[in-house]
């Protein structure tokens, strides 16, 4: 009887704490898990463009537009978008600025529910992203 007493226990233990983890994994307000999926995509796509950034300053002492990054093999990326966000380039004497910014029509939703949060993104020379609404 105690041995069936303590699997409970276990049990009920182990069910709350996937419960409270479960929870801390949806995404966040106004998101859904395959947007939060796709914007992971998007930071990592930014953070490449930065790098590829970086190796072309060291290379030639100064940053390039996304045309010439690939066109230079600096950047084995050749995709400017992914999930409806469009990349783009500004290189500025010895700064850069990548931003990311949701170019698609938003979906289609059912009456009364709010379309998705598409927030824009950047990063700079400092490899750290932003996030803008």
């Amino acid at each position: 009887m105690k041995g069936l007493i303590s699997l409970l226990i276990v049990a009920a233990i182990s069910v709350g704490g996937y419960l409270f983890f479960l929870k801390q994994a949806t995404p966040g307000p106004g998101m859904v898990a395959t947007q939060a999926i796709s914007l992971t995509g998007v930071q990592n796509d930014l953070v490449a463009i930065a790098q590829a950034e970086r190796m072309y300053f060291a290379q030639n002492g100064s940053y390039a537009d996304l045309s010439t990054l690939v066109s230079s093999g600096t950047m084995n990326m050749t995709r400017t978008s992914r999930g409806g966000y469009t990349y783009s380039v500004e290189p500025s004497g010895n700064s850069f600025t990548v931003t990311a910014r949701y170019t698609a029509p938003p979906p289609e939703m059912p009456v009364g529910v709010a379309p998705p949060h598409f927030p824009t993104f950047t990063i700079d020379q400092t490899m750290e992203i932003h996030q803008g609404d």
